[in-house]
């Protein structure tokens, strides 16, 4: 089932707003369980948990930045931009 150009742009808003910090809350969290490791191994752990939480969310967030392709195109001469 794909989700409509506004169904992803609420979603992707909502994952921005509350999904994000609360990744960031729980990533923070399982680092602290582990004795602190070397500053290089906890930035490259930061970084890796930074790319893994975009990964199944792609689909997403393709495309959110352009124009609505459902809407109507503007007749008013205008071109469409903004």
């Amino acid at each position: 089932m794909a989700l409509s150009y506004k169904a992803r742009r609420r979603w992707s808003l909502i994952i921005l707003l509350i999904g994000l910090p609360a990744y960031i809350i729980i990533a923070v969290n399982i680092v602290a369980l582990i004795d602190r490791p070397s500053l290089l191994v906890e930035l490259l752990v930061y970084v890796g948990l930074g790319f893994v939480w975009m990964i199944p969310l792609k689909k997403v967030f393709l495309g959110i930045g352009q124009a609505d392709p459902d809407a109507p195109e503007r007749g008013d001469g205008e071109g469409g931009t903004r």
